[in-house]
């Protein structure tokens, strides 16, 4: 069975972090990613990760995350490419995942309009009832908001907000990430051990 690709697409919500983990998680599970930007999510990548993607993003990204991997499938789509391959329904998708997801990002999904790649791609995943992840990364939430998440939660979305655990025992900023992507690669179906399964000790057990 062919190996489909995960599409990883980016927007100006704060948290750059969420996917910059991600992608490095789905390279070390040999998943070919797609990864797709908004012109924000572009600058968020630069502005919180120091990432200087230069005259040709897709050199820079394969050597931001090939770095130690014997296997590599990276394509880097610039935003307003729409004959890019993922702007089709006919390209095979594992699914997709938004995140950082901004809420004019959500506004456009939920609502089928499409004015960049990113939107294209999410309304293609609904579309052809592949998985779509969205990770927003905002508050407080407006009704609007909420409005909007419910509309494309029933649409066939799901919400993967970006709220960390704290029940494994967190000590680092990392850890917490990791809680978040974890849930995210739980919503693809890809195997991960990123955090342990939640399970209360025998001795807090009644008996």
């Amino acid at each position: 069975m062919k190996n489909l690709p995960v599409i990883v697409g980016i927007t100006g919500a704060s948290g750059a972090l969420y996917a910059h983990t991600l992608v490095k998680e789905l390279v070390k599970r040999d998943v070919p990613v797609e990864i797709v930007t908004s012109k924000w999510g572009r600058y968020l990548l630069n502005h919180e990760l120091n990432f200087n993607f230069g005259k040709n993003p897709q050199n820079f990204i394969e050597e931001q995350y090939g770095k130690n991997v014997k296997w590599i499938d990276l394509t880097w789509h610039p935003g307003m490419d729409m004959s890019a391959t993922i702007a089709s329904g006919t390209y095979r998708t594992r699914g997709m995942v938004v995140v950082p997801m901004s809420m004019g990002t959500l506004g456009h999904i939920s609502n089928g309009v499409t004015s960049n790649l990113l939107h294209r791609a999410a309304d293609v995943t609904l579309k052809e009832k592949r998985p779509l992840i969205l990770v927003p990364r905002e508050t407080p939430l407006s009704q609007i908001h909420l409005d909007n998440l419910l509309k494309v939660s029933r649409a066939g979305a799901t919400i993967v907000d970006a709220n960390p655990t704290f029940y494994q025992g967190a000590k680092t900023i990392q850890d917490l990430i990791d809680s978040v992507v974890a849930r995210i690669l739980d919503s693809l179906d890809i195997d991960n051990k990123l955090v342990p399964e939640w399970g209360i000790p025998k001795e807090f057990q009644d008996a």
